[in-house]
């Protein structure tokens, strides 16, 4: 089922698979869309869950209103506006890069609201930063705003997967987010990043990264949270940073054990 949420400053587009299993929450990364997690959401369905994939505002079929920026506390608005039209109780959160940031803010602010959270190629919001990390950072959307946007999706897109076939399906879909909008995006995801050495996720917790993910700190970042929390980091083989379009049965599969695997500690 496709539904529709009017936000007043945007209209949020989502894919509901129905069903009363526990519900996954999907949430795609910047300049991508809710069909990049297709896949996914179409597995957690087949293992008897409820999976809802949506487009952030300004992405996919969810627009935004004449003269509004991208921002990331109406993102995050709209992810609990979500939770709330759908009655989704204790949801699994699943985000991939922008996704997984967002995710894990909406989890410090909602820790009751949550049933687990799976973060697929993303940084960790609150792990130690270092010097060159923390320029790197601030250097990011000025070095961005630089790129000609004729350029900028097929240079997104090649850092971003390894095959072929998902440079071109990640080329097409960066190419369709006029670039001020990818760059608000950018400063967004990086405002979630904020070091807090004594901060622990409050609820169960999957690490998933491409196991060739060459964008930016995320893979030795994942690798320190994975190690921080004590939970396993479940690389993809093959795979580049946005591991479901590289690896779409491998990523499938990891989320699936990973849900599993806290039903099975659940009893």
């Amino acid at each position: 089922m496709t539904g529709i949420l009017e936000r007043g400053t945007a209209t949020i587009h989502y894919v509901d698979g129905g069903g009363p299993g526990r519900p996954v929450v999907f949430t795609h990364g910047a300049g991508m869309d809710g069909e990049s997690f297709a896949a996914q959401a179409q597995a957690v369905q087949d293992a008897g869950h409820r999976s809802i994939r949506w487009d952030l505002r300004g992405h996919g079929a969810s627009a935004l209103a004449a003269g509004t920026r991208f921002t990331a506390e109406d993102a995050l608005a709209d992810l609990d506006a979500l939770v709330d039209e759908l009655r989704l109780e204790q949801p699994i959160l699943v985000g991939h890069s922008l996704g997984g940031n967002l995710s894990q803010a909406y989890v410090r602010e909602n820790p009751d609201r949550v049933g687990g959270m799976i973060a697929v190629g993303t940084t960790w919001n609150t792990g130690p930063l270092t010097a060159g990390e923390r320029l790197g950072l601030r250097l990011a959307a000025p070095m961005l705003r630089l790129i000609p946007a004729s350029r900028l999706p097929r240079l997104m897109a090649d850092a971003s997967a390894t095959t072929p076939e998902a440079i071109e399906a990640i080329r097409a879909t960066f190419a369709r987010v006029p670039k001020p909008l990818f760059l608000d995006v950018w400063r967004a995801t990086a405002s979630f990043v904020a070091p807090d050495p004594a901060y622990r996720t409050p609820v169960p917790l999957g690490l998933v990264v491409g196991a060739e993910d060459r964008t930016g700190n995320i893979r030795t970042a994942m690798q320190a949270w994975a190690d921080a929390e004590g939970v396993p980091l479940h690389a993809i083989p093959g795979a580049g940073h946005v591991a479901m379009a590289d690896a779409p049965g491998a990523t499938s599969d990891a989320i699936v054990h990973i849900i599993r695997g806290w039903e099975v500690e659940a009893g």
